[in-house]
């Protein structure tokens, strides 16, 4: 995290975008001070680096898992394609991933506004428990290959059940080579799911 200062945010941002090598699109930045008088003008930004978002990420996860009063949480963080990858331990794993996953995932999303509210953009955050996610996306991945290769024969859509985001991902990916396939997601919420489509060439 730096502080820099110019007599306009607009200012303040070009200093800390020439200083730092990155594009003002690309600054993760808040206003600190803003004064706008008739003799003097002043503005200061807050710029956040990619440490500071994992270092808030990690510790709102400490926070929120032992306000359920599950102790020993450990994360461990990596990033890869734009995603931030948060791997938990606990005294109590399999609490905290619950019935299919749905408390990981309630987890997930909350971490996921508060990275996005604190740092005013929408990151892609993954949390894991376990290997939980790699074994999900493996059986996610296996049951479509499988009914597309119903579709395939059948020539009849087939309409998968709802799932969150990353794994209809995972699902768009295991079908992107499978000819005379195309999937489609459709619904709202908790409600949206992929169906998986034959089509002519």
């Amino acid at each position: 995290m730096k502080i820099y200062t110019g007599k306009t945010v607009e200012e303040a941002v070009k200093l800390a975008s020439n200083e730092l090598g990155i594009s003002e699109d690309d600054l993760i930045f808040s206003v600190e001070e803003e004064k706008k008088g008739l003799f003097s003008k002043k503005a200061t930004i807050k710029v956040f680096e990619l440490t500071d978002v994992i270092e808030f990420t990690e510790q709102y996860i400490k926070d929120v898992v032992e306000s359920l009063g599950v102790g020993g949480v450990t994360t461990n963080t990596s990033l890869e394609d734009d995603i931030i990858h948060v791997e938990i331990s606990s005294d109590h794993n399999p609490i905290l991933i619950g019935k299919n996953g749905i408390t990981l995932q309630s987890l997930n999303e909350i971490v996921r506004v508060a990275v996005g509210g604190k740092f005013r953009r929408r990151y892609r955050i993954l949390l894991d428990i376990g290997d939980y996610k790699d074994h999900k996306y493996s059986r996610v991945a296996f049951i479509a290959r499988k009914t597309a290769k119903e579709v395939q024969k059948t020539h009849q859509d087939a309409v998968l059940d709802p799932m969150p985001s990353d794994e209809r991902r995972v699902v768009h990916n295991a079908l992107a080579n499978f000819s005379h396939i195309q999937t489609e997601s459709s619904g709202v919420g908790h409600h949206r799911a992929v169906t998986i489509k034959y089509v002519e060439d």
